[in-house]
């Protein structure tokens, strides 16, 4: 006849509690694993790509990360000159370069 009333129970022993150590290494793992899952290989593809902003050159056929392709007609500090076809020009960030293509890409498309 207990419908109405809940059952009691016993308390679970206190040395089943997790410790302090245990916190610790768990924190740790999740530390190591946010590193290597995310932090890390996101700063190398920042790396891969401050890199090719740095080796962009006049005359390179790229590919921007609206999927424009085009070849450069100038390169400054922080804008490029892309020219789409013939007698058209767009100036565009450098950082709106996804790709550096090979040279003849553009023709052969």
């Amino acid at each position: 006849m207990d419908f109405f009333i809940n059952s009691a129970y016993a308390q679970a022993d206190a040395a089943a509690a997790p410790s302090g150590i245990f916190n610790f290494i768990f924190f740790g793992g999740f530390a190591l694993i946010f590193y290597f899952l995310i932090w890390r290989p996101q700063s190398k593809r920042a790396k891969e790509h401050k890199d090719l902003m740095g080796s962009l050159n006049k005359g390179d056929e790229v590919m921007t990360n609206g999927g424009l392709l085009g070849k450069l007609a100038k390169v400054d500090d922080s804008y490029i000159v892309l020219q789409i076809a013939d007698n058209v020009e767009i100036k565009m960030q450098k950082s709106s370069i996804s790709a550096v293509l090979p040279k003849g890409t553009i023709k052969s498309i």
